[in-house]
């Protein structure tokens, strides 16, 4: 009878700290999962090329860029066109949580594009070593 007793009482400690091991995790800041995420919102012409809309987070010292591709798709002919933009690294709010900035995209030289068009945009961090991760993209058209 002991015996049984004291398997009883290993299977609840067990499982008591299996539960107190996930409710640690449970209450862990959910910050720390969602740092250096990127999610692509609206694509939209503007005077000097394109804008993406662009939802980031990143970690508190983080030193990287972050960087915005256009490509156009389906291009007819010899029009291919691309546009690219960055925001610097200073103007990045790296806290953990999530805030909006807007990616001005200039066109290269030779290209353009126009409503209707259907664009390949990419965007990602780019590091001093020239790395970069975190890569989100989307076709949209213009």
């Amino acid at each position: 009878m002991k015996s049984s007793r004291l398997r009883r009482r290993l299977a609840g400690t067990a499982a008591a700290t299996v539960l107190v091991g996930a409710g640690a995790l449970a209450a862990a800041p959910s910050a720390v999962a969602k740092a250096n995420l990127l999610a692509i919102g609206k694509v939209s012409l503007q005077a000097s090329g394109l804008r993406a809309n662009v939802t980031y987070s990143c970690d508190p010292g983080m030193n990287h860029q972050l960087v915005a591709n256009a490509t156009k798709v389906n291009p007819a002919g010899h029009d291919e066109s691309i546009a690219a933009g960055t925001i610097k690294s200073a103007k990045l709010t790296c806290d953990y949580n999530s805030h909006a900035a807007q990616v001005s995209l200039r066109p290269a030289v030779g290209s353009h594009f126009a409503k209707g068009d259907k664009v390949k945009v990419a965007v990602f961090y780019f590091d001093e070593d020239g790395f970069s991760y975190a890569r989100q993209e989307t076709v949209t058209v213009l």
